[in-house]
């Protein structure tokens, strides 16, 4: 007559109480494996970039280069020093950077587009040129930054850099002719108190993307890119243990998005390396971890789209962050020009462009 045995009953002496704990320890042991792998698949794709960042001496800059720092200079300098301070308590002062920043795209050709939305009877405006794309005109690429700068101070690297680094690149792709549609925007209010919130510039524009139905299949948001210091020590991290990963040194620009842009990271830092002799990093995170998503990508991401923030890392590198010490004369204008010249070769790539000369 064969054994019966309630499972309830099995102790581990009995050789079917063996067995049975035997074929748990294996499902566990089975389980963690699966897990360590995915985590470390996890990691591996999400830190693992493609390409390799550019070591050694930066080479002279080329022309183009010295041209583009020129102009990036004097567009930091009208908006961090002429006009200052900029923001919901300096209205007059931010209707001047949105004034000039309006003047500036249309003397390149482009037809500007304002999308105004008022809080407390003030009237803020995103600021977006367009170039329809010639195949795919239904995929969208966005390149912007915000004009605005934080109460206190007069915000030339964050964020003059990255709204002149908006405005010459659209310059650079004035009568090109992407296969995507490409954007240049310029957000307002990213600074608080709209930061995170319904009045910030980037989710008034991205939610009505999302109304309209728009196919944004890539958004760049450049966020202080102006500062970089070759000091063992000038670079810190939100987490110690990606000290461990990535270079001390704060003299690289880096590519940051959340995990469900992850792809966009790493097709954007490829095009930027196979191109551009300068240091980069990148990386897709969580967007729990802290400065993951401090920028304009954030907003896009509400939405559904996917987005990468194009950043010197700001709070973590810079040590003029958010004080009245932010000023141009604090701005590696060398250094910028190197990073403006290889995003170009990213947005030719992303947009569907041949490479430009």
């Amino acid at each position: 007559m064969r054994e019966v045995v309630d499972e309830r009953d099995i102790n581990k002496n009995h050789p079917l109480g063996v067995q049975w704990l035997f074929r748990a320890a294996l499902l566990l042991l089975t389980v963690l494996l699966i897990t360590l792998g995915i985590l470390i698949s996890w990691g591996f794709t999400m830190i693992q970039m493609p390409g390799e960042s550019y070591r050694g001496e930066l080479p002279p800059l080329t022309q183009k280069e010295v041209a583009l720092r020129d102009a990036l200079q004097r567009d930091v300098e009208k908006l961090g020093s002429e006009i200052g301070e900029r923001n919901y308590l300096h209205y007059k002062e931010l209707m001047a950077a949105a004034d000039f920043l309006d003047a500036s795209f249309a003397q390149a050709g482009y037809k500007v587009q304002r999308q105004g939305y008022t809080i407390d009877n003030q009237t803020y405006y995103n600021l977006e040129v367009e170039i329809p794309g010639t195949q795919r005109a239904d995929e969208i690429v966005i390149v912007g930054g915000h004009y605005d700068s934080v109460s206190g101070s007069p915000g030339a690297n964050d964020n003059g850099t990255g709204a002149a680094a908006t405005l010459e690149l659209a310059r650079l792709f004035a009568g090109k002719k992407p296969e995507r549609t490409l954007r240049f925007v310029e957000f307002v209010n990213e600074e608080p108190p709209f930061f995170f919130s319904e009045g910030m510039g980037s989710l008034v524009y991205a939610s009505r993307c999302k109304q309209r139905s728009e196919n944004v299949v890539a958004m760049l948001s450049l966020e202080t890119i102006g500062y970089y210091s070759d000091k063992i020590g000038s670079q810190r991290y939100p987490l110690p243990q990606l000290s461990s990963i990535y270079p001390l040194q704060g003299n690289f620009i880096s590519f940051i998005g959340n995990v469900d842009s992850g792809s966009l990271v790493r097709d954007a830092i490829a095009s930027f390396r196979r191109h551009t002799q300068f240091p980069s990093e990148g990386t897709a995170l969580p967007n729990e971890i802290t400065g993951v998503s401090w920028s304009d990508q954030w907003s896009f991401w509400q939405q559904g789209y996917p987005g990468i923030m194009v950043t010197d890392t700001a709070p973590f590198r810079y040590p003029y962050y958010h004080t009245a010490n932010d000023t141009p004369d604090k701005v590696n204008y060398d250094r910028l020009a190197r990073v403006v010249a290889g995003l170009e070769y990213a947005i030719t790539d992303l947009s569907g462009l041949a490479s430009p000369p």
